[in-house]
């Protein structure tokens, strides 16, 4: 994918998630990997604490970069919250390099919802 349709869908992608929440502003990457954490999980409450975000992003982390078979899913424990191993490590450096890689693989993710679902809104 080119870099201007990497940035469009990444556009789209934001667009629909402010929409979906009714938010005035657009949602940033770690609002993203929070949203997709929780949909990985597969329930919502009102309230997470600090901890519970940063499993939830860590969730959303694993299960994106399972698509390219940097983690693997190994099931759940007792309270239904989902665990990855690392199967090999990240080679991508500089935090620019890394943010734009899990961007591109956010827009698989919702994309994939997309086919699943026929649409995102």
């Amino acid at each position: 994918m080119d870099i201007w349709e990497t940035d469009f869908e990444w556009l789209r992608v934001r667009h629909v998630v402010q929409k979906t929440f009714g938010k005035d502003a657009l949602p940033d990457l770690n609002a993203v990997l929070f949203l997709i954490g929780i949909q990985e999980l597969g329930r919502w409450k009102k309230e997470y604490s600090k901890e519970e975000k940063q499993d939830l992003m860590h969730i959303a982390i694993c299960r994106l970069l399972s698509y390219d078979g940097y983690y693997r899913f190994v099931g759940r424990d007792a309270d239904g919250w989902p665990h990855y191993e690392m199967v090999m490590p990240v080679e991508t450096k500089g935090v620019e390099a890394q943010e734009a890689f899990l961007k591109s693989k956010a827009i698989q993710y919702f994309r994939e919802i997309e086919a699943e679902n026929g649409g995102l809104e």
